[in-house]
Order: C-alpha cells, then structure tokens, then sequence
C-alpha cells in the first residue's frame, strides 16, 4: 500500500467517534483524538464564546470556540481528503496528515477572551499561545495517542515555530491559514448561524469539490471555484458589517479593550494575566476592586453601555486617523477630551468614561492561484491567471467601507450634553 492509499484509508476508516453538531450534523473524530479532546486545555475553551460579547445583540451567539474548533477539524477532514484524493506532486505524509487535523483542531487553545479584539494591545499573538501548549501539556498525549511529533502541529498553527523534521508543515500552514481555509468554512457558517442571520453561509460541498493541492500556495482552485470564492469573501465583508462589528458590538468591545489598555499602560496588571483564562474568570479577576476603571466590564455584562457620540470614516489620507490606530494614541486623545469634559461641567470626568473605538485594518486576501484541471499535464501542474473577477474585488475597497471611528461616552446626562458643544470633530482634523 503506498503512502496516498494509507493515507485515504486513514481518513476514510479511523475517523468512527461522531459527536453531534447543530450545524454540520455528525463530526466523526478518531480514538486517538478522542484523548486530545479530553484534555482540560481543549475543554476550557467551552467556557470562551466563540463571539464576545455579540450576544448582546444576537442572543443565539452564545457558542464556544470548543464547538467552532470541532467544526475547523470537520472542515479540514474534509479538504485533506479531497485534496489527497486529487494530489499529484505534492509531498503529504500520513504523519503530516495527522499532525495537521491534530492543528486544526487544537489551533484556538491559545486563545482568551476577547483574544482577537485585544490584538493591537502588543499581546502575545495566539496562535504563539497554542504552540505552547502542545509542546507543553499536549505534548505527551500527541505523542503517544497519535505518534506525530507535537513540534510538527506547534509549527502548522505557528509560523513562527521551529520545527526541522520531515513533515511538510509548509503546506499544511498555507492550507489551515489561506483564502479557503478550514476556520473560514466553519466561523462564517456557525457565526451565522448561532446569531441567526443568512450572510455568512457558504456551499461547503461546492467549494471542495473546486479545491486542488498546490505545491507552492497548499490550495488552488479551479475557474468554477472563482464564484465560490467571491461568495465567501464577500460573506466574511457583510459578517463584518452585520454581526461583528455591528455598532452595538463595537461599543460594548472598545470599552473592555479600553479598560485592559489602561491597566496594562499603568502597570496594574502584565500581558500574561489575561493568559490562559475563560470568560468566567476573565471578569471573576479584573474586578472594580482591582483596578476602578474595570467597573466598566461588569457594565457591558448587565447591557450597561456607552452611547455613540461622534461617528465618521476612517481616511487613510488623514494623518490623524492613522495615528490613532496606536492604542497609546487613543488613551492620550480620551484623557484630553475626558480633561476637557471636566472643565464645562466643573465635576471630575473619568478617562474610561470616553471611548474613542478605531477598528483594526482587515484582510481580504484573494490570492490563491487557479488551475483547469482538465488541461494540467499530471507532472507538471501550472497556475492559472487571475481572471477579471480577483481583479474587481482587489479594487473594491472592502475595509475601507466598513472602518469608521467612533467616540462613545457614559450615558451621564450632563457628559452628553456637553460633549457636542465641545467640537469633537476638530479633533480629528489633519
């Protein structure tokens, strides 16, 4: 049996444990992954929503990155084996296999709550926090339940991490980590879902039925796939626009990441206190009795929010703008704003009561290459051009029409009356 047959042998016939999912129905995982998923660090992650605090505004968004991490290995099951199944040149080992579905469905254990919105605060980055952990804790249960080398999953979720045996984890990165990836496939189907909108579900069967291994890229598609590729791209934009940075959302967010901000800029707490913690413990630890200004967090849980003030794009012309994509940027402009707040009422203002919210830059990365599978040669498959399609969807400005800074304040009767009189959009002036 050579190493291709082993291979869909192993996906076809090991994979015999389902475990029932509201949106992709059985996901079948193997005995073997049936100890990784038992092992408390992968638990913990039941006890982190998968979407913050959009329950706020979507009551159904109240799934976890547990379910969403199962949902990522279903997705890259899937491809693997479709991407197998069609493989001419690309070396894949069944090591390399195992170790890359023991990625995807280990790749969010590095996450906290609110990993993501944090991300502009010069955290550690997640996928560096899950390396960890499979080299460590994970580490003897990869090894002897699946026989692959945690160092080879560690370097699939992390690119940064070393890894120099034989495992091609190049490709498997590009695979977990590209415009088709598997955590795309499921997040836009669950999110939507979960908060009961149509946006962000995609034709999964569609789409593997257009994938091709790529020596260089992991994934092509094919010119049919064009179609399948611009839905998900353009459901990831109205995701954005509906559920993820919906106002409400926005709000409730920048005020927790503002009170994390300035604990971290006064020393109050480290980078490695928000590691390692579930939402329980999150808000169980940064208590107004630690730190005043955390009193905000236990105000986004009861729906206590701020209100917006001031609205307008984001301009990538306006020097002002750029500059408060620096979070410490931010902090100065609040505290001036809340320093000036004090002076017209004649009371103190609280720097947390101000929030000025710029929404961090997004990728709507179309590059991946196309191939007619009907005219490759099977030795030596080439890239197709990009047709006219990734060339319109480059020019659309995707970010740019969702970005826009906002100003919100503590619903004080007195603040708000105030704060139009003192001419915030100056402020934002080149």
């Amino acid at each position: 049996m050579d190493e291709s047959a082993r291979i869909l042998h192993h996906l076809e016939n090991d994979y015999t444990e389902p475990i029932r999912d509201p949106v992709w129905k059985h996901i079948y995982i193997s005995r073997e992954l049936l100890g990784v998923v038992e092992q408390e660090g992968f638990q913990k992650l039941d006890r982190i929503r998968q979407l913050g605090v959009a329950a706020l505004v979507y009551p159904g968004a109240t799934h976890t990155r547990r379910s969403h991490s199962l949902g990522v290995f279903h997705m890259a099951r899937r491809t693997i084996l479709t991407l197998v199944r069609r493989n001419r040149d690309v070396p894949i080992s069944l090591e390399g296999v195992k170790a890359f579905l023991c990625a995807a469905l280990l790749h969010d254990i590095g996450h906290y709550p609110f990993a993501h919105s944090l991300k502009d605060l010069r955290l550690e980055a997640h996928e560096a926090l899950a390396a960890r952990e499979i080299r460590g804790p994970f580490a003897a249960v990869i090894r002897g339940s699946l026989g692959v080398q945690p160092e080879a999953v560690a370097a699939i979720i992390d690119k940064g991490s070393s890894y120099h045996g034989e495992v091609n984890v190049a490709f498997f990165w590009k695979i977990l980590s590209g415009v088709l990836d598997p955590d795309k496939l499921d997040y836009l189907n669950r999110d939507a879902f979960f908060c009961g909108v149509p946006y962000g579900i995609q034709d999964v069967d569609f789409i593997l039925e257009e994938v091709f291994p790529h020596p260089v890229n992991g994934v092509a598609i094919s010119p049919k796939g064009i179609t399948a590729l611009e839905n998900i791209l353009f459901s990831k934009y109205l995701m954005y626009k509906t559920v993820y940075w919906h106002k409400t959302v926005r709000i409730a967010t920048a005020m927790i990441k503002k009170v994390i901000a300035m604990a971290l800029e006064q020393g109050v707490i480290a980078s490695g206190d928000l590691y390692g913690l579930d939402d329980e413990q999150f808000s169980a630890r940064f208590t107004a009795r630690m730190f005043p200004p955390f009193g905000i967090i236990e105000d986004t849980r009861h729906r206590c929010l701020h209100k917006q003030v001031l609205r307008l794009p984001f301009s990538e012309q306006n020097a002002v703008h750029r500059r408060l994509e620096r979070i410490s940027e931010r902090l100065g402009l609040e505290r001036e704003i809340a320093r000036e707040a004090s002076g017209v009422l004649g009371r103190e203002v609280p720097p947390e009561w101000i929030v000025v919210d710029v929404p961090e830059r997004l990728s709507f990365d179309v590059e991946i290459p196309v191939i007619d599978p009907v005219s490759v040669e099977p030795e030596e498959p080439e890239t197709g051009g990009r047709g006219s399609l990734f060339r319109t969807m480059e020019q659309r400005d995707f970010t740019g029409s969702l970005r826009t800074i906002s100003v919100s304040a503590r619903r004080d009767p007195g603040l708000l009356a105030a704060l139009p009189r003192m001419g915030l959009e100056r402020r934002f002036e080149p």
